[in-house]
């Protein structure tokens, strides 16, 4: 290769060595510049990080001093919770006592206001103060804790009621409902808790409490004529008894339910007039045999006294002669006599035959209809009992068709069982005593008679003995 030539491409090699040659002082220049600000910075960091030092040694110092004091602040503070800890447990087990008294006290307070609110509701005082019962309301509710004032506030309301249930009372302007179902305002006078009275115009009577309406309603049946005449004159001033129900109503609700004999009887049905008419025919019988009995039962002791005296005298004829005296009177032991004194010639086994055959004819009539009153009063409770069964078969008839959802459908059929077996038996008890009665009436007449009997007979043999020595 020519020298020019190799020179013309060393030529730029050379040139870009010196440059580059160039480059590398400025680069050393730029790093010894470099290093001395990082040197001063690091200067200045290490300053700034020292006087950061102290500032940090001073914080952690105090931080350590707050420290050492929240220590000893925490040490206090356990002991404290400790403390109350214990407390608290001591206060939770005295609480829980207590809470167990107060909620039996609340417990019992809320039990007696419900049956003072019972009381209140029931009394008739109510109606004339009907806003008691709503101060007992927070008492009543659920979750309430009463207190003292509560409790005092019941307390009165009892003394209040106490109060008015021990005195009489008459309320000037007091409303009621009266018998025509209009609200009156009137006077009303309160006996207590057990009655009530008003006085409207010329009538005077009864009211009942009804505690759904809070309200007096007059009683639809009045008070029989001497009682309104009481009530008047107590009202006036003029008297100083007064009639009092002492069941609080329940007797005086009882005259509006009250019936009469004849409702009674519609009632039974008609099963009842068969028995009314065994009870008129156990009436008349009763009647005529009382009055037959009484007529033929005579005195026969002072009868057979003649009759012994003349037949100790041999006047067979005189005791014949008185028999027939006495003939007219219709009573049974003369005609035994009579026909005895015309067997007197005849052995004593016919004698004694003759006189029961003269008083088995005597009982006929003394026993006449006897059968029949035994009959009617074993008839009567049978057809009360009739009565009953029919009445049943009613009752399960309207229970076929409409059900027991309401009672008065079966009342009807109940009220005919039950009144034709009362009316049965009340007819056939009387008729069964009065059977009796009359049957030992008859038995007394004949055991009269078979005395009598007797007697003449002994009279006879004794006379036909006489007689017989005589000749």
């Amino acid at each position: 290769m020519k020298p020019a030539t190799i020179l013309l491409f060393a030529l730029p090699m050379l040139l870009t060595t010196a440059a580059w040659g160039e480059d590398i002082r400025e680069a050393a220049r730029t790093a010894a510049a470099d290093r001395a600000a990082a040197l001063q910075e690091a200067d200045e960091a290490e300053a700034r990080i020292l006087n950061d030092r102290a500032a940090l040694t001073a914080e952690v110092e105090r931080l350590e001093g707050q420290h050492a004091v929240l220590e000893r602040e925490i040490t206090l503070l356990e002991g404290q919770i400790a403390a109350f800890s214990a407390r608290r447990e001591r206060l939770s087990e005295e609480w829980s006592h207590r809470e167990l008294e107060f909620r039996e006290i609340s417990g019992n307070v809320r039990v007696m206001a419900r049956e003072l609110e019972t009381i209140l509701t029931q009394s008739l005082t109510s109606a004339m103060a009907p806003d008691r019962a709503e101060r007992l309301k927070p008492l009543l509710a659920k979750g309430y804790f009463p207190d003292i004032d509560d409790i005092a506030a019941m307390v009165d309301l009892f003394f209040d009621e106490m109060r008015r249930t021990g005195e009489v009372g008459l309320e000037r302007d007091c409303e009621f409902v009266d018998r025509a179902g209009e609200l009156r305002v009137g006077p009303v006078l309160t006996l207590g808790a057990f009655t009530a009275v008003y006085r409207a115009g010329g009538e005077a009577g009864f009211l009942q409490y009804v505690p759904a309406e809070q309200r007096l309603f007059a009683l639809q049946a009045r008070p029989g004529l001497g009682t309104q005449r009481k009530l008047k004159r107590y009202l006036d001033g003029k008297s100083a008894s007064v009639p009092v129900d002492f069941s609080a109503g329940a007797a005086l609700r009882q005259l509006t339910h009250r019936t009469n004999l004849l409702e009674q009887l519609r009632a039974g049905g008609p099963i009842v007039w068969p028995i009314l008419a065994i009870a008129v025919v156990a009436i008349f019988i009763v009647i005529e045999r009382i009055l037959f009995l009484n007529r033929v039962r005579g005195d026969t002791d002072r009868l057979m006294g003649a009759v012994n005296d003349l037949a100790a005298q041999g006047d067979w004829d005189g005791c014949t002669q008185l028999a027939d005296k006495y003939q007219g009177r219709d009573w049974p032991v003369v005609s035994v006599i009579r026909a005895g004194l015309a067997a007197r010639h005849e052995e004593r086994e016919t004698l004694e035959s003759v006189l029961q055959e003269a008083i088995l004819r005597e009982l006929p009539r003394l026993e006449r209809f006897l059968s029949v009153l035994s009959i009617t009063g074993a008839v009567a409770p049978l057809l009360g009992l009739l009565g009953t069964v029919t009445g049943m078969i009613e009752t399960f008839r309207v229970i076929t068709l409409h059900g027991t959802g309401d009672p008065k459908l079966m009342s009807g059929g109940i009220s005919e069982a039950l009144v034709t077996t009362e009316l049965g038996l009340a007819v056939a008890i009387p008729i069964m005593l009065l059977h009796t009665y009359l049957s030992r009436r008859v038995d007394h007449i004949v055991g009269d008679m078979e005395e009598k009997a007797v007697t003449l007979t002994n009279v006879i043999q004794k006379e036909q003995r006489r007689e017989a020595q005589g000749v």
